[in-house]
């Protein structure tokens, strides 16, 4: 199995017990992060050439991925 980088443990290292809590505890920040965890998976395959993409959707899929990890550290941080 090939690592996948980006996963929110390791982008938020100082913030994975609460990453871990709030997922257990917060519906909201549990569907972000899983739909984090959807988009950074498709942006991996896209980049590998396992599930090759048009170059303006794996763009698309990066800006999605960005906003949804701001969304998450806004949440990490208040």
């Amino acid at each position: 199995m090939s690592h996948t980088p980006h996963e929110l443990h390791e982008e938020f290292p100082e913030h994975a017990a609460k990453i871990t809590s709030l997922k257990s505890e917060d519906t909201h920040f549990a569907r972000l992060a899983d739909e984090y965890h959807e988009v950074n998976r498709a942006v991996h395959r896209a980049e590998t050439n396992v599930a090759p993409v048009e170059e303006l959707a794996e763009v698309e899929l990066r800006k999605k991925r960005a906003h949804l990890k701001d969304e998450i550290y806004r949440i990490l941080s208040a």
